[in-house]
């Protein structure tokens, strides 16, 4: 019996490739510059239009994709553009079992958009048109397949294999085709868009996180389609980044697709995923971790969700890994339909198994405790970038953004307040004074003053409830390099208004996310007694002192408002406040008082 011949086949090479190309298209089109615009595209500048105008009017969109090597490839660089651009899609790809083939009526029913286009497929999908016109939707095809007699009713067909498509390549791919759109895109936006690396990306994380959590150390983790993006911080620097090739999408193809028992697709991608974190440098080791990106701010929210958490924001919301590793488990286990006994966003059912189960694999590596989630992201990192570039990249120790930019809005009122520091020194001294009763090292006196610098935005608005509107503004604006335990402290102190110290509903709400109700109280006092004070000084020189449970207030000049205020005024213990007026106390020059 003879043995088969075995080809000999080259090495591939550079120089072999580009031999290859060149003989493969003869040339024609060696610079990017040399391939024909996507205009010559049939209904490529009429689908650009429309979704550009989509994105101008702030509506829906959506893609479908299709599950071969061409489909996930054209949904990755359309969901990249869309990132970098930035504007929000909703990309799904069909699953081959249970959807089939590319943009049908079960994969309609769950999409919510106004405008909804696919990439690889689409161009015998009559029924699915049909679907979009009856509700109302701006169907947009993008395919390369050869087309039938009988087209969809689409808004716009683009396909170089169409009849009457001038363009002169028919058989270019359909990643190609989506990358010719978004290139028209770009041009009707009018957008200069740099694409940036994986160790980038990470990098542009991190500066954001730095300069925008309340954090000076940890590992951000960045999952996205094709990679898992990670930098190191350290004493408030980024020490090191690190692109993962662990992506949702690729997960998704390689594994949950092609296997439908979920256990089995999630012990397959598990074995994947850890040759992959085995690359990861030894020092990327951190008990903290920031989750950026879609698949942590998915999960921070259905554990907000879940947890029945008292504060509605995202941002700076952080957990114990411990108490929740069950549930991220669940998560990354579950089967597709199964899904909906979480309390997750539809729109992430498409990757949220895979990118919960590369999250809980890189928690683990890391040697995650805790979790901070991060609102903020590459975005953010680049325009800090160049905003800080002068600063060593980070805002100076002393500038907190919600608070400037709070106050630059609230300018007019807040400009003629005069001696606004004459509260945060008459606030500390009242703090230190009092240590002997509160005795907590003034732990909270940095809140404290950032209370007192915000305690007459509410006036801007207006004075009658004032105290109030400066509550919502701040619970809603302090969102940069504060706790939540931090923003909720500083707006409901400056919820306080008249004598009473407690709001009991709003302590109620925030319960656990405050202090003890005991130091709440005397936070409480100490602003309420502060703003009486400054608001009655006249530019008067205060001292306190404070024996025997009575609080002494020392003054150059009358206090008499502060009085009559001081008189109804709550205490949260049993004392007594006297007034002491210097400027009537009869001086006597041999005694020296």
């Amino acid at each position: 019996m003879s043995k088969p011949i075995l080809l000999e086949v080259p090495h591939l090479n550079h120089e072999n490739l580009n031999t290859l190309l060149a003989g493969r298209f003869n040339a024609q089109s060696e610079k990017l510059s040399d391939i024909p615009h996507p205009s010559q595209l049939k209904d490529a500048l009429k689908a650009a239009k429309r979704i550009a105008d989509a994105i101008r009017k702030g509506e829906k969109i959506a893609l479908v994709g299709d599950y071969d090597v061409d489909g996930v490839t054209s949904t990755a660089i359309v969901k990249r553009f869309f990132d970098l651009i930035p504007y929000p899609l909703f990309a799904t790809i069909p699953n081959r079992f249970t959807d089939g083939y590319g943009v049908s009526k079960g994969v309609l029913e769950r999409i919510h958009a106004n405008v909804v286009f696919t990439v690889d497929n689409g161009i015998n999908a009559v029924e699915a048109a049909e679907v979009c016109k009856t509700r109302g939707i701006d169907l947009i095809i993008t395919d390369h397949h050869t087309p039938s007699d009988i087209l969809p009713d689409a808004f716009a067909i683009v396909n170089p294999k169409l009849r009457d498509c001038p363009y002169p390549f028919k058989d270019i791919c359909g990643a190609q085709v989506g990358w010719l759109l978004m290139g028209l895109i770009k041009q009707e936006l009018g957008l200069s868009i740099k694409v940036i690396d994986g160790n980038n990306e990470a990098r542009f994380g991190g500066i954001a996180a730095v300069n925008l959590l309340p954090i000076e150390e940890g590992i951000s983790i960045d999952i996205g389609g094709g990679s898992s993006d990670m930098s190191l911080i350290q004493n408030g620097h980024i020490i090191d980044t690190y692109s993962l090739d662990l992506g949702t999408v690729r997960l998704k193809e390689l594994f949950f697709d092609k296997v439908s028992n979920p256990l089995l697709a999630n012990e397959k991608a598990k074995a994947y995923i850890h040759a992959e974190i085995a690359k990861l440098p030894e020092h990327f080791k951190h008990p903290v971790a920031i989750g950026i990106g879609g698949t942590a701010r998915t999960l921070s929210k259905a554990i907000m969700k879940q947890s029945g958490y008292a504060l509605d924001k995202l941002h700076a919301f952080s957990y114990e890994l411990k108490e929740h590793k069950s549930y991220l488990d669940a998560i990354a286990v579950s089967s597709a339909k199964n899904l909906k006994r979480f309390p997750l966003q539809k729109n992430r059912y498409d990757t949220i198994r895979e990118g919960t189960l590369i999250f809980n694999e890189i928690l683990a590596h890391i040697g995650t405790q805790k979790v901070i989630s991060s609102a903020v992201g590459v975005r953010e990192g680049v325009f800090l970038e160049q905003f800080l570039k002068d600063e060593n990249k980070k805002f100076p120790s002393t500038l907190n953004p919600s608070i400037v930019s709070i106050l630059d809005r609230f300018k007019p009122l807040i400009t003629i307040e005069k001696h606004r520091k004459t509260k945060q020194k008459l606030a500390s001294q009242l703090y230190t004074v009092l240590q002997s009763e509160i005795a907590d090292d003034k732990r909270f006196e940095q809140e404290l003053h950032n209370a007192l610098l915000l305690s007459n935005i509410g006036k801007t608005l207006t004075v009658y409830k004032a105290h109030q509107h400066a509550f919502y503004i701040a619970i809603a604006e302090l969102n940069y390099g504060f706790t939540h335990q931090q923003i909720v402290l500083i707006s409901s102190l400056l919820r306080m208004h008249g004598t009473e110290l407690l709001n009991k509903p709003l302590f109620e709400q925030y319960k656990s996310l405050l202090p003890a109700k005991q130091s709440l109280l005397w936070l409480r006092f100490i602003y309420t007694l502060t703003v009486f004070l400054h608001e009655a000084s006249n530019s008067a020189t205060i001292e306190f002192s404070y024996a025997n449970k009575t609080l002494r207030i020392i003054s150059d000049k009358p206090l008499n408002l502060a009085k009559e205020n001081i008189k109804s005024l709550e205490k949260p213990i049993a004392l007594a406040i006297v007034v002491v007026d210097k400027s009537i106390i009869p001086k006597n020059d041999k005694l020296g008082v």
